[in-house]
């Protein structure tokens, strides 16, 4: 039988790095969490009937020697006591049988304390001392690490199982998942379309379907938020394109209207340079720019400007851990305000850091979302996926450095087609598609109407 160990980052890859090692046939034997991620055991040949050797776990040991020690000290203690007569030796005998403090130690060890408690006359119980709380902290923390590990390792392996279970079962549907997963769509989302198809079974009538029904889950705004007016602020994290955004939407504006009507005002005092970009943009488009310090209320900074039909905002994009975002997002959600803010996301970026974009911004309350770097991206899947599952209408697409001209309203359709257009060329790997059904567990079914 050959064990070995394997090290990683998280459950998914440490399984990935013993599927490429040993094979689909290992057996995980054991796994505990680590500085810097998780180790895995792993063996090949292995036999079930053989039980794997028990892997002390020295701080529960420690926690039960001390309770040990200290049902110990308190019998000691008792047997410095003594009954003031036989009604005392019979509540006695009431609380060992109700509390039995011998357990765990021999039978004879504690007999004879018995006899010696109704012997002696009785003093006040002490109160019996709390138990060790950082211990008992750490512990409880212990225990919790090892369910989550033990629960991404069942959902790795489930989401195998299953994947196997429809690739034999259903092919059709097996291929149109693979289809999703090239686009770059989430699990729980292609489970949803694909519910949506299910009595459809010729293969390209069920894909033109699926897309039909993809275009229509896209929400977009009835009224371009331009045409509606009001306070628009950007917000989003660094390098998502939120300052030549707001150009692209100043410049569009002021095509169409004017630049009587339409005013910038800049909360980003963090980046070098960001205010003299937006104060040249300003004496380019001949549009008034006020800058809001930190510390400084939004809500004096913009009373001069509520007489201009557009208020643009730019906002700095900072860390989530940052305090002075929480700040920032605190002042664009002040009632006062009733500011319109729209999340900008390029869709170059990753799906952990689209989703960690929405869960820190959120809190200011989102309108929708604005796309950028269409032009740049590789697949469009991942951020359909999170405007979808969170509801944010897509308010603007941009897919160039042009201004105004690379600033585009949403048509859905169009959007699908792009999304096709992009997916990647080669087929997702067998480990792609397991990890996809794995994300399924993450996510409670949906009903999609």
């Amino acid at each position: 039988m050959q064990v070995k160990r394997f090290f990683a980052a998280d459950m998914r890859q440490a399984m990935k790095l013993v599927r490429d090692e040993l094979g689909a046939e290992a057996a995980i034997i054991g796994n505990r969490r680590i500085a810097g991620g998780v180790e895995l055991t792993a063996a090949l040949d292995y036999k079930l009937s053989a039980l794997a050797p028990r892997v002390p776990n020295m701080e529960l040991e420690d926690e039960l020697r001390k309770t040990q020690s200290r049902i110990a000290s308190a019998q000691a203690e008792l047997s410095l006591r003594s009954s003031e007569g036989e009604a005392a030796a019979g509540t006695n005998r009431q609380l060992f049988a109700g509390q039995p403090l011998t357990a765990g130690l021999p039978l004879t060890a504690a007999e004879p304390l018995v006899e010696q408690v109704q012997a002696e006359p009785r003093r006040p119980q002490p109160e019996p001392a709390a138990p060790a709380r950082g211990v008992d902290t750490r512990t409880l923390d212990s225990m919790r690490s090892e369910l989550n590990s033990l629960r991404e390792l069942m959902e790795v392996q489930l989401g195998s199982l299953a994947w196997n279970q429809l690739q034999g079962s259903q092919p059709a549907q097996a291929n149109l998942w693979r289809r999703l997963q090239r686009i770059g769509l989430s699990g729980p989302l292609s489970r949803d379309l694909l519910a949506l198809i299910k009595g459809i079974e010729e293969p390209r009538q069920a894909w033109r379907m699926l897309l039909a029904h993809l275009a229509r889950m896209i929400a977009t705004p009835d009224v371009e938020p331009l045409e509606e007016g009001g306070v628009i602020a950007m917000v989003g994290p660094a390098g998502m394109g939120k300052t030549t955004t707001l150009a692209k939407l100043a410049a569009r504006y002021v095509l169409k209207y004017g630049a009587q009507s339409i005013a910038l005002v800049s909360m980003d005092s963090f980046r070098i340079g960001a205010q003299e970009q937006l104060k040249t943009l300003g004496r380019i488009l001949n549009v008034s720019v006020t800058h809001v310090d930190p510390g400084q209320s939004l809500a004096q900074a913009l009373e001069p400007l509520l007489r201009k039909r557009v208020v643009l905002i730019d906002t700095a994009g900072l860390q989530a851990s940052d305090p002075a975002l929480r700040m920032q997002l605190e002042s664009l959600a002040g009632r006062g305000i009733k500011s319109k803010n729209y999340l900008v996301l390029a869709t170059t970026s990753q799906k952990q850091v689209l989703t960690a974009a929405y869960h820190s911004y959120k809190r200011c309350g989102l309108a929708g979302c604005i796309l950028t770097k269409l032009d740049e991206t590789a697949s469009l899947g991942e951020v359909l996926s999170l405007a979808i599952g969170h509801e944010l209408p897509v308010a603007y697409l941009t897919d160039g450095p042009r201004i105004p001209d690379d600033l585009h309203l949403p048509r859905r359709h169009q959007l699908v087609s792009r999304a096709v257009s992009v997916q990647m060329q080669e087929e997702p790997s067998e480990e792609a598609m397991a990890d996809m059904f794995a994300d399924i567990y993450h996510s409670p079914t949906k009903q999609v109407s």
